[in-house]
């Protein structure tokens, strides 16, 4: 894909870039793999129609679309660092607050904050944690370049190209800013995810023997207000009165000492799902009447095999206009455009080449080499091609060097913010918290 190419497709009546991966487990055919567990509903699967096959088929999804979004810009925000990129970036410093103190026993209870990027945050620039940072002693979106973000829609999506392009990409909603519900909102142009296919589910054991052979019974322990546990109840925590057990019941178990008898591991239906959505999956479920609860195991499923599938939207990316200085012209419009199609193309090369370990026990292998389609006009054939992560970062590049002469903006260096004095307490106070707590 070289960049005229590129350009003819974004400029010109082509539906989409398509790519659609099949993957098998890094074990091999039939070997097991595990998707992310959702709150009492176990596994996200359902019955879709699967080329193939003449009848809807059960599938579970390995990885959702907003996970795919957070692996494209983690693949982004290491090119960045390690520069093989250069694109806008919004960055909140937290490195020079004084939060648990590093080194204490306190510090392993926390999790070490550093910094955290547009690239890193859950709403991008939008996120809350931006918008309470400031930039040279200002709040930022009260700065300059803050203010941007406010004003930017379908039809000046230059603000966002200068800041944080990959919200043009990947979507965005700015409704914890000054607007609320109705502030800056583009749709996603870039959706990828991850489902297995025919999925058979099974089910996971745990146990555990202690080398002390800690019975259950030996002890009583209690909360410390000065260590992890104590047995000594003059030394324990003082709730209305009594000394406090530790986790509630007090057994050693809870703090990690004693056997854990070989059992199956279950899911909790608390809620009680619809009997329709029981019977679909009936045989995973067990009923237990002293809990008058359905469980089913979660025990990872075994598939014929995982499927990517990756859409980045044409006529999506074609909605946004770019002005510059306050006109629009189809010279910065196709220049712009461009490089968020390059930048989506160049996510996911290097999410690809980060390989698809998503989580203990789900590495997937792709079984043949990683092509894109071209969706052309109607009425014509696809055209494929590859495109490697070096190939892709050279595309980018290009891209972003072409907008550039057109004299659209682009910031080449992070932004660098502080956060505001009311953000580090917040934290602070939750880090405080999470040591009292001993982490739970």
């Amino acid at each position: 894909m070289k960049l005229s190419e590129l350009q003819s497709a974004v400029s010109g009546g082509a539906a989409a870039f398509r790519s659609r991966l099949k993957l098998q487990p890094a074990g091999g055919e039939g070997d097991k793999v595990f998707p992310p567990t959702y709150s009492e509903a176990g596994y996200a699967c359902e019955k879709r129609r699967v080329p193939g096959h003449e009848e809807p088929v059960e599938c579970v999804l390995l990885d959702s679309v907003q996970s795919q979004a957070n692996r494209l810009e983690e693949a982004l925000q290491d090119a960045v660092d390690e520069e093989r990129i250069q694109i806008p970036v919004v960055e909140v410093d937290f490195s020079d607050e004084s939060l648990v103190e590093p080194g204490s026993e306190e510090a392993g209870l926390v999790e070490p904050i550093g910094r955290v990027t547009s690239l890193e945050a859950p709403h991008r620039v939008a996120d809350a944690i931006l918008r309470d940072s400031q930039l040279d002693g200002v709040e930022f979106r009260k700065t300059e370049l803050g203010q941007k973000i406010g004003m930017a829609n379908l039809r000046n999506a230059t603000p966002l190209f200068e800041l944080c392009p990959t919200a043009l990409l990947l979507g965005i909603w700015d409704s914890t800013g000054p607007k609320g519900g109705l502030g800056t909102k583009f749709q996603r142009a870039f959706v990828s995810e991850i489902i297995g296919v025919n999925a058979q589910y099974g089910t996971k054991t745990s146990s555990r023997i202690d080398p002390l052979a800690i019975r259950k019974d030996a002890a009583v322990i209690y909360q410390s207000a000065t260590e992890n546990w104590t047995l000594d109840p003059e030394q324990a925590v003082i709730e209305k009165g009594s000394p406090q057990k530790f986790k509630k019941d007090g057994k050693p178990s809870r703090a990690n000492h004693g056997n854990i008898v070989p059992d199956i591991d279950f899911q909790s239906d608390a809620n009680g799902n619809s009997v329709s959505f029981r019977k679909r999956l009936g045989e995973h479920f067990v009923y237990d009447p002293t809990k008058d609860v359905w469980k089913r195991p979660v025990g990872g499923v075994t598939i014929d095999y995982a499927e990517q599938k990756t859409v980045i939207s044409l006529p999506a990316i074609r909605r946004l206009r770019f002005p510059i200085d306050g006109k629009i012209s189809r010279e910065a419009n196709v220049a712009a455009r461009t490089v968020i199609a390059a930048l989506g193309l160049c996510g996911a090369a290097l999410a690809a080449e980060r390989g698809l370990d998503l989580r203990s026990r789900c590495l997937l292998w792709p079984t043949q080499a990683i092509t894109w389609d071209l969706l052309n006009a109607p009425g014509t054939e696809p055209k494929s091609f590859e495109l490697d992560a070096e190939a892709a970062v050279a595309l980018l590049a290009d891209a972003v060097e072409a907008a550039k002469k057109v004299g659209l903006p682009w910031l080449t260096e992070t932004l660098v913010l502080k956060p505001q004095a009311k953000l580090v307490e917040l934290v602070r106070k939750s880090q405080q918290l999470a040591v009292v707590s001993g982490g739970e």
